[in-house]
């Protein structure tokens, strides 16, 4: 009887490395004992990404630790060829010398990709990090970064995200302007961090932190920001000055498609000297997502207004009020909808979500002012935060007297 027909084998290489980069790099190992042909063929992956999972399971953590560690340096020293990818995701290796010996290696074999996510310890990036000049993308989670005086960034990096780092204010700006080609930026779990960011070619910037103030000084092709903004006590968090935020912040991003701002992130905005109009108009701005804004807060409001009203091609608004506050309202916020704001007109806007509507006076208004102005909109989404039913079914009625611009504008109200 003759021999079967090695199919496996004959299959041609862009097959085989198809089929390999499918696979975990444990995985990928294993076929190692589908033929001879089969051996090494792992040996030449270009993308290598270890976790746990890449060794028994322990209740003993030493015994993962130690077996990971054997298995990244095996992976490596029969490693052929270049290495674009390498990504590390654990928590039990924290501040190992195994992995300034792993970094070295890979400075010296052209890697483009690092990621690196590790348990909260004492990893300090090792100097021959700032030797890997072809990086386009950098991940680092819980280290200590400090490059050494004579670095000068990286000039291929297009993605850097960094979260929870020990570094200095003025390391992360002369990183960012040393990375000319930059499009992707994000920083987390910052503390008390004044940031003036520069960078020509950003697009996309997610910000999440106790920042104190953030100045953007030429990120002209900015498409998509996010930012979380936690303070303490009170708005004194923030630097204090007469120029306006809102300007300070996004006066100079006139292709911004998406602003998403979380926590604080209004009344960060809101600080400093309202200039009336804004000296910039958002036309390619379509989605704007602000949560827990003060809607007892005119300046707040006024933000909110502001965007809204200099966003013509504006499709769709979210828009979550925070909870109201034991003092009344101050009066200075009445006249905030009896200005010529209803001059303006939101000519595509369709959607617009609200949540946490508590029923006062300037949530109420604002619903008007999109109803009064929006000729195209479609859906109005509302849920409340108000716990008693009679005053929850009261707001329902105001806001269904209010007139329509939009012929099939439509209410739908969510029950919590």
């Amino acid at each position: 009887m003759g021999e079967f027909p090695d199919f496996i084998s004959d299959l041609p290489q862009s097959i085989i490395e198809n089929i390999l980069t499918r696979l975990s790099i444990r995985e990928a190992i294993r076929t190692s004992v589908l033929s001879s042909r089969w051996r090494y063929k792992w040996s030449t992956l270009t993308d290598l990404v270890f976790d746990e999972k890449c060794v028994s399971p322990s209740t003993d953590r030493c015994v993962v630790e130690t077996n990971l560690v054997r298995f990244v340096t095996g992976v490596l020293l029969l490693h052929q060829g270049p290495i674009h990818k390498f990504q590390l995701s654990t928590s039990f290796l924290q501040c190992r010398p195994d992995i300034d010996q792993w970094l070295l290696f890979l400075s010296r074999n052209g890697i483009k990709e690092l990621v690196l996510e590790l348990g909260e310890g004492e990893f300090r990036a090792p100097s021959c990090l700032f030797n890997c000049l072809k990086l386009t993308r950098l991940e680092l989670c819980h280290c200590e970064f400090d490059p050494p005086r004579c670095f000068k960034g990286f000039s291929s990096l297009k993605s850097l995200n960094l979260h929870q780092i020990l570094v200095a204010p003025e390391v992360i700006e002369s990183l960012i302007s040393g990375c000319p080609l930059l499009e992707f930026l994000s920083l987390s779990y910052f503390d008390s961090l004044v940031l003036s960011i520069s960078a020509p070619n950003l697009m996309y910037l997610y910000l999440d932190g106790e920042f104190k103030d953030i100045f953007l000084e030429n990120t002209p092709k900015l498409v998509a920001i996010s930012v979380s903004m936690y303070m303490h006590e009170d708005v004194t968090d923030f630097e204090q000055s007469s120029d306006y935020n809102l300007v300070k912040f996004l006066g100079g991003v006139p292709l911004l498609e998406k602003l998403v701002g979380y926590i604080y992130f209004t009344k960060y905005l809101s600080i400093g000297d309202d200039p009336g109009r804004l000296p910039i108009t958002y036309i390619h701005l379509k989605t704007i997502e602000l949560y827990q804004v003060s809607f007892e807060d005119a300046n707040e409001v006024l933000v909110l207004l502001r965007l809204v009203t200099h966003s013509p091609n504006l499709k769709e608004l979210k828009v979550s009020a925070s909870p109201i506050q034991l003092f009344p309202l101050e009066e200075e916020g009445f006249d905030l909808f009896e200005r010529d704001y209803f001059d303006y007109q939101l000519p595509r806007l369709e959607t617009v979500k609200m949540t946490d509507v508590s029923g006062i006076r300037n949530e109420l208004e604002f619903i008007r002012f999109l109803l009064g102005t929006s000729p195209v909109l479609e859906t109005v989404i509302v849920s409340s935060s108000l716990t008693d039913k009679d005053a929850k079914m009261d707001m329902v009625v105001e806001l269904l007297r209010y007139p329509r611009v939009s012929p099939q504008a439509q209410f739908l109200f969510l029950q919590d």
